[in-house]
């Protein structure tokens, strides 16, 4: 008789915590954002229509790579913006990545001017510049506009061609435009969340 008294008890404490959606989380998927929308939706966008991008658009890219968050605020970064035919063709110079882009921002770091980690001198400056440069791709895509993340360049030639990065570590250029090409097949390839991520 008490075995079948538990029992049941046992059933309704179960089918309480179903009422409450206590184990709601177990069987359903992440909540989708704004964010993840527009993170699942950006991609390293290689060709341009040549359309030029209007000066509100480049000031809000540059308002977003500015409020980027760096080590101890100290900002170790510069953003310099190429779109004039005669930069873009000494730029051309130091890359053949480019697509045909209107604009290219150029992200530099300053490593003197950036935190490091006491413990073992690790320099924070690339780490900063990785994030401007995502707060960059970020508004991009959210403007509507492409632009892929170009480190593949010549930094001796960056550097013959514009005197005035002298004394910069520049970290990539991100070619922006009104797209004219797909993702590529690669886009999508991404590892289960799974395999990604594990709780310590």
């Amino acid at each position: 008789m008490k075995t079948k008294l538990i029992d049941k008890l046992s059933d309704i404490s179960r089918i309480h915590r179903r009422a409450a959606f206590t184990d709601v989380l177990k069987h359903t998927a992440p909540k989708s954002s704004e964010f993840l929308n527009l993170a699942g939706k950006r991609y390293s966008c290689r060709g341009f229509d040549g359309r030029p991008v209007p000066d509100d658009l480049v000031e809000s890219v540059l308002e977003a790579a500015r409020l980027a968050p760096t080590a101890v605020n100290k900002q170790p970064v510069h953003v310099w913006v190429a779109r004039t035919p005669e930069v873009l063709e000494k730029l051309a110079g130091a890359t053949q990545y480019l697509y045909g882009a209107p604009v290219v921002f150029l992200v530099g770091c300053k490593p003197s001017d950036a935190w490091v980690r006491k413990y073992d001198g690790k320099n924070g400056a690339e780490i900063d510049a990785a994030i401007v440069g995502t707060h960059i791709m970020m508004e991009v895509a959210d403007l509507g506009l492409g632009c892929t993340w170009v480190g593949s360049f010549d930094p001796a030639v960056l550097a013959a061609a514009f005197p005035e990065l002298e004394g910069w570590d520049i970290v990539a250029l991100f070619p922006t435009g009104y797209p004219a090409a797909q993702p590529s097949s690669n886009h999508t390839a991404r590892k289960s969340l799974e395999e990604f991520a594990s709780e310590l």
